[in-house]
């Protein structure tokens, strides 16, 4: 690379939505500090500690600049999501948070061979958001 070039650095992370506030309302319940009343609004933005952006954009204003994107079919996911819990215990009770909020499980919490507690739950798109912690747990 030229040494007179900067290097990209990653700055966005974008989620298209197609429903705004279900989408902000499980981002919420991780943790991201969304601005109220942003769950009327077509496109929201917060800014992560570190300085990295998520964006959510509903699927109309993608189409606005896209008119021929149509939702991703099949499975897998294109963009993969994970939160860092503290510890182990945060992992199972971040879950069940979730879930008890109505939002689908994908991986119920386990015992990883990598030696993690793990666990996946969907957010209101489909999309596979992670939840994890360093440790198993077990003594």
């Amino acid at each position: 690379m030229n040494e007179n070039r900067s290097t990209p650095r990653l700055d966005v992370i974008g989620l298209v939505t197609s429903d705004m506030a279900a989408s902000l309302a499980f981002y919420r319940l991780l943790g991201l500090d969304v601005p109220p009343g942003a769950e009327s609004a077509p496109h929201v933005e917060v800014t992560l500690p570190g300085g990295v952006r998520v964006l959510w954009d509903t699927e109309e204003v993608v189409r606005s600049f896209d008119p021929g994107r149509t939702r991703p079919a099949g499975g897998g996911d294109r963009v993969a999501l994970a939160f860092r819990c503290a510890d182990p215990d945060e992992v199972d009770t971040v879950y069940e948070a979730l879930t008890a909020a109505g939002h689908r499980g994908h991986l119920k919490p386990w015992n990883a061979v990598w030696g993690q507690r793990y666990a996946v739950v969907l957010d209101p798109d489909g999309a596979a958001v992670s939840l994890y912690a360093d440790g198993t747990g077990d003594a």
